[in-house]
């Protein structure tokens, strides 16, 4: 069986230069992480912030983490004094309490919004029109500890791949819009994060640049 370092390796020669690969490591032991951060890559993704709290503590402080899933306002004092990248930003509240933290913290911290274009109900997240209103009412301008630096999106999870591609195309035409219209100047702006294990070469196709693969270098999860 392959080493998580040999499979990234793998994946990183099908990935063009300008896209950053996000491992995603939750649900797997630190050892594995390790073999992977050996193999030379420094970004991981978590989203629970108790398993983060626990790894952050015993590996490398050069990791680079990202924080993928669903956050409540109430655990981001845990990872806001180290935490590199927040993925899922649903709302003003959350933001609010980022920057609070981050204030806290003497930081300023790196934020996405959350762009829901999948067809399952569950998924948290700005509609395309919701995302458009919050950026024009400017009000997060206001929040002088986070940066809001792109979009995240999931694909509906289906085997449906028009249906996929329908979901980040209407991403990167969001994302569009938005530098266009309200970071024509700011380079942060600049991220696209759409894609993982099983979808992600079609999000390449549609302006991603940062991918999110975990059961495809780690396996299945360990609970």
């Amino acid at each position: 069986m392959k080493s998580p370092r040999e499979i990234i390796s793998e994946i990183r020669q099908t990935l063009p230069p300008d896209v950053r690969l996000v491992a995603v490591s939750k649900f797997h032991p630190a050892s594995m992480i390790e073999d992977a951060y050996a193999g030379g890559q420094r970004v991981f993704g978590e989203n629970h912030v108790q398993e983060l709290r626990q790894k952050y503590e015993v590996l490398p402080q050069d990791i680079e983490w990202h924080f993928i899933g669903h956050l409540q306002t109430n655990k981001v004092k845990y990872i806001a004094p180290y935490v590199q990248l927040i993925h899922a930003v649903d709302s003003h509240k959350l933001l609010t309490e980022i920057n609070r933290q981050a204030q806290r913290n003497n930081r300023v911290i790196d934020c996405l919004l959350e762009l829901h274009v999948a067809q399952e109900e569950t998924k948290f997240g700005f509609s395309p029109d919701e995302m458009y209103d919050y950026v024009r009412q400017a009000e997060w301008r206001q929040l002088q500890n986070v940066r809001i630096c792109g979009i995240m999106c999931m694909a509906s999870n289906t085997d449906d791949e028009a249906r996929i591609a329908r979901d980040f195309q209407q991403a990167q035409q969001l994302f569009d819009r938005l530098k266009q219209d309200f970071f024509a100047t700011e380079e942060s702006f600049s991220i696209r994060s759409w894609g993982m294990s099983d979808d992600y070469p079609i999000a390449l196709r549609y302006g991603s640049n940062m991918v999110r693969i975990g059961s495809k270098i780690f396996g299945p999860r360990v609970y």
